[in-house]
């Protein structure tokens, strides 16, 4: 972790500032959220101890390594709005239905995200749906093990793998094009190290 006069002593880019302040007013909202009522007092002292928690207790600077696209990102978070939507009725209507418990298994995947930031954000919006959970990350061969509640048959498989390579489609196209893509310093590829993968589910006791 740097020192305090190497955080002041290091020039900020454009992008550097953008991000500080998008933190600065996110821990001010938290800030209003938590006393409930939005003033002009809490503001300002959000905005302080936003600041001081900024200042103090920094975090470990994450590497940007591509360029947002606000049409895509739009896309992107009204399919994860439709899904939830559909899920949860898929969800509801298997806890109503007649017969037995659906069967569930764990579900492996290979995806092509580039950045751990961004694959952070693939899992949190699969770990959204309902009745699905990532229980392991291979961040080295970008695998992932999902358990999913439903595979009972062909077509239901077929669904949740369309739906996981939908969402990974529209993170790349929202964070990652080709075109932007510039690896940060800290970034390892170890594509030649994953093995070939097929998707298929994996039954675990």
């Amino acid at each position: 972790m740097r020192s305090f006069r190497e955080r002041f002593s290091t020039p900020l880019t454009t992008r550097d500032v953008l991000i500080r302040l998008w933190v600065l007013a996110w821990l001010t909202f938290v800030w209003v959220l938590l006393w409930g009522d939005f003033t002009i007092a809490n503001v300002v002292g959000g905005l302080i101890v936003g600041f001081l928690i900024m200042l103090l207790l920094p975090l470990p600077q994450v590497p940007v390594e591509g360029r947002l696209h606000p049409l895509s990102a739009l896309r992107l978070a009204g399919r994860i709005a439709v899904d939830l939507v559909v899920s949860s009725v898929q969800l509801a209507w298997l806890a109503i239905r007649p017969g037995p418990p659906p069967l569930s298994a764990v579900y492996r995947t290979q995806v092509a995200v580039k950045s751990d930031v961004v694959l952070s954000l693939l899992v949190n919006a699969i770990n959204l749906i309902p009745g699905t959970l990532v229980l392991e990350i291979d961040r080295v061969r970008r695998l992932l093990y999902i358990h999913v509640l439903d595979v009972g048959t062909p077509q239901a498989v077929g669904r949740f793998r369309h739906q996981t390579h939908r969402l990974e489609r529209l993170f790349i196209r929202a964070f990652e094009r080709d075109d932007d893509w510039h690896p940060s310093d800290f970034h390892v590829d170890d594509e030649h190290d994953a093995p070939e993968t097929t998707g298929e589910p994996e039954e675990r006791p």
